[in-house]
């Protein structure tokens, strides 16, 4: 019995060369989960809490030029 991926054309996976039948062209699943799990899904470093920092205009923005000219 074969799988629905044996039936497609194999190709070369752009990350570990491995000659693979997948439906679209990409990282092998292999790759791709461990693409996910280096990566996952932390938070990156520095990164504060959205809700406690309002945005603040720096000193040198001011109001459109146009609506300011007498």
């Amino acid at each position: 019995m074969t799988s629905p991926d044996d039936t497609l054309p194999p190709f070369a996976c752009p990350r570990c060369a491995a000659m693979v039948h997948e439906r679209f062209w990409g990282p092998c699943r292999a790759c791709r989960a461990e693409l996910v799990a280096s990566h996952g899904t932390a938070p990156a470093e520095g990164a504060g809490d959205p809700e406690g920092t309002r945005f603040e205009p720096a000193m040198h923005v001011v109001p459109n030029h146009v609506a300011t000219k007498d």
